[in-house]
């Protein structure tokens, strides 16, 4: 990796915790929790083998999305779930306060003080999707995520996609795919806080059908570190 380039990892769906103060309002049997709602399934190792092996620092969700989504700006009408509506306003900006504002005010905070030293930031931010939702069966294995209007996350993305075909030929990867690369969310916030010749903000979006077993995420795991090792040193 350039000295020039600095990698950046989060991880916004890392955990299902919901904290005691608000375990009440959840259903007893959790199931909802356990499943693709209440986190991004298999991200966290993934995310935590590419921060070892890659050497990179890595800022890691302590919630669940379903108490406060992180990866949602406060506008978002979605940025708490409806098992929370109970709540009034001053309770759900305490939970904004608690565990939304530290995360994303710390990862700008890291991005600033990358690109003052005279370094860019490339941030991968790391999720997982369900392989059906609503019946519809999604027909990848890895979407890449970015904002098509920005130059160097578009020739970014492209370049990464063609290391991925050769390394894995096996695996389906689409652009843009399942979610739109430019909806709200974390990079789309970082974008306006940045030049685009500066800060490059892409999420790659994993199959949970390939994170079923451990032997599973190490091999998803190593097949994305040795790509984005290749992508970062060209």
């Amino acid at each position: 990796m350039s000295d020039r380039v600095h990698l950046l990892l989060t991880c916004e769906h890392a955990t299902n915790m919901v904290p005691r103060a608000y375990a009440a309002h959840f259903p007893r049997d959790s199931r909802v929790l356990r499943s693709h709602r209440g986190y991004d399934v298999g991200a966290l190792p993934v995310a935590r083998h590419l921060a070892r092996t890659l050497r990179a620092p890595l800022f890691v969700g302590k919630v669940s999305r379903l108490v406060v989504d992180l990866n949602r700006s406060l506008r978002h009408r979605h940025l708490h779930s409806e098992f929370l509506s109970v709540l009034d306003r001053e309770a759900r900006e305490a939970i904004v306060g608690r565990y939304h504002t530290p995360h994303w005010q710390g990862i700008e905070r890291h991005v600033a003080a990358r690109l003052r030293r005279g370094v860019w930031v490339v941030h991968v931010a790391v999720h997982s999707f369900t392989p059906a939702l609503r019946g519809e069966v999604r027909n990848a294995d890895l979407g890449l995520l970015y904002d098509p209007s920005r130059r160097r996350e578009a020739n970014l993305s492209r370049s990464w996609k063609a290391i991925l075909s050769e390394m894995a030929p096996e695996l389906r990867v689409r652009f843009n795919y399942p979610y739109r690369g430019g909806a709200d969310g974390l990079t789309t916030y970082l974008r306006r806080c940045f030049p685009a010749g500066s800060y490059v903000g892409m999420e790659v979006e994993i199959n949970q059908r390939r994170l079923q077993a451990r032997p599973d995420r190490a091999a998803m795991g190593g097949i994305i570190a040795r790509s984005l090792r290749r992508l970062l040193a060209s």
